[in-house]
């Protein structure tokens, strides 16, 4: 995020997405995009108790459930994928392979997908919003 981060031209320019980037700098890792749309706290404005609980809780439900949530996750590593597929399914969430890495950017602040981040949204919606998703170039 570039109000965090700073900027990289081969980012602001659209060559390579910030993950990229860390998977060149860590070589022999399996760098994973993951978790990134959730909130780890607590509903900016409570309408019921339950907004209260963190999303990664509020938001989970079993799978089948017909309100399940569904999560992003992107990577060079099929592996890494399926991995973090099962421990979303553990979590109360479906996955959405945005693969490969080049690709993360449709998951990115700003993006239609991102304007979901505080109630979730379905599978096929984040699908769909993944699609619509244009790129930003600085």
């Amino acid at each position: 995020m570039v109000w965090r981060d700073g900027n990289y031209p081969e980012v602001d320019s659209g060559r390579k997405t910030v993950h990229e980037l860390r998977q060149e700098q860590l070589p022999r890792s399996m760098v994973v995009k993951a978790f990134s749309h959730i909130q780890f706290h607590a509903r900016f404005e409570i309408r019921v108790p339950s907004d209260a609980l963190p999303a990664i809780v509020r938001l989970a439900r079993p799978a089948g459930a017909p309100d399940r949530k569904a999560l992003v996750v992107s990577s060079d590593y099929p592996d890494a994928v399926d991995l973090v597929t099962r421990f979303y399914d553990d979590l109360g969430f479906d996955a959405v392979d945005n693969s490969p890495l080049s690709a993360s950017w449709r998951s990115a602040p700003g993006t239609p997908m991102w304007r979901h981040a505080v109630d979730g949204q379905s599978r096929e919606e984040l699908i769909r919003n993944l699609q619509r998703a244009q790129r930003a170039v600085r």
